[in-house]
């Protein structure tokens, strides 16, 4: 009790804890690089903010003025009309949740197969060698060729979209994870068989753990991709989505609705990508 009570008063006397090492002292450099960081984070942050108010601005100034057309072009205004009376009418939250959902369960079947996948070509240095052009004739083929295959052979619904959504993402990540393995320290994966270790332990102690920055830059690209592949099965075989909402708003010349999707496809978009830059960010930290 004598040993806490002593603890207590050197801390209040020094403000360090005892066996607590110290932190080293800030140096006037570092507080001004520090500054110097946050001011210009703040310098982009206000230049994102404003160009994106100036081309706004700018565009509802064309409509109004007629520049442009606001038939065919619309404007800020009308789109915020337009997804306001979406909202009203109670189906436009229903669109994005499906092409959310749609979205979400491609990109994580694209996960999962590409690690499986990729996971196999690594222990399999023939079958990679067998494999490889097949993957990258797959992964240039256009994949809106094969949307009229998918609707013949799965009809149109949600899993035709699902897989026109895998179909854009999977041969590209299974491509990129299978290179980031390869990528690996090779010295390290010795060290393993030399310690007696197994082709799993190389695996799961090596190689996965050293591709984690390569896993998480191959998913801000699929989330993206998904996207794209999905909107583009929506646009064949869909009766719900964003990608019917374009569809059907270019079919009976509502382009107010066109490009009100189009915008929230934009920031569903942007907000993927950031979620992923989260995860990735929150594992730098834990680093």
């Amino acid at each position: 009790m004598d040993k806490k009570k002593e603890d207590i008063l050197k801390e209040n006397e020094t403000g360090i804890r005892p066996g607590k090492v110290p932190e080293p002292p800030v140096t006037p450099r570092q507080t001004a690089f520090l500054a110097a960081h946050r001011k210009n984070r703040r310098v982009v942050t206000f230049l994102r903010v404003f160009l994106l108010i100036l081309f706004l601005a700018v565009w509802e100034l064309c409509s109004d003025f007629d520049v442009i057309d606001a038939f065919f072009f619309s404007s800020p205004s009308r789109v915020v009309i337009n997804f306001l009376t979406l909202l009203k009418e109670k189906s436009l939250l229903t669109h994005i949740g499906i092409t959310l959902y749609e979205t979400l369960l491609s990109f994580l079947l694209v996960f999962l197969i590409s690690m499986i996948c990729a996971t196999i070509l690594w222990y399999s240095t023939r079958l990679s060698e067998i494999l490889e052009p097949y993957l990258v004739v797959l992964n240039s083929l256009p994949k809106s060729a094969l949307a009229p295959l998918l609707i013949v052979w799965l009809g149109t619904g949600m899993n035709t979209i699902i897989v026109a959504g895998m179909s854009v993402a999977l041969f590209g990540a299974i491509i990129s994870l299978y290179t980031g393995f390869r990528q690996v320290d090779e010295e390290k994966i010795r060290l393993i068989h030399t310690l007696g270790g197994s082709r799993r332990d190389s695996l799961f102690k090596v190689v996965l753990p050293g591709s984690i920055p390569i896993i998480l830059s191959t998913m801000k690209v699929n989330i993206g991709l998904a996207l794209v592949g999905v909107i583009i099965g929506e646009f064949l075989a869909a009766r719900r989505g964003l990608g019917y909402l374009i569809i059907y708003g270019s079919q009976v010349f509502q382009l107010d609705m066109v490009i009100t999707s189009i915008l929230i496809l934009c920031i569903i978009a942007m907000g993927l990508y950031q979620v992923i830059q989260g995860v990735e960010k929150f594992y730098r930290k834990r680093l």
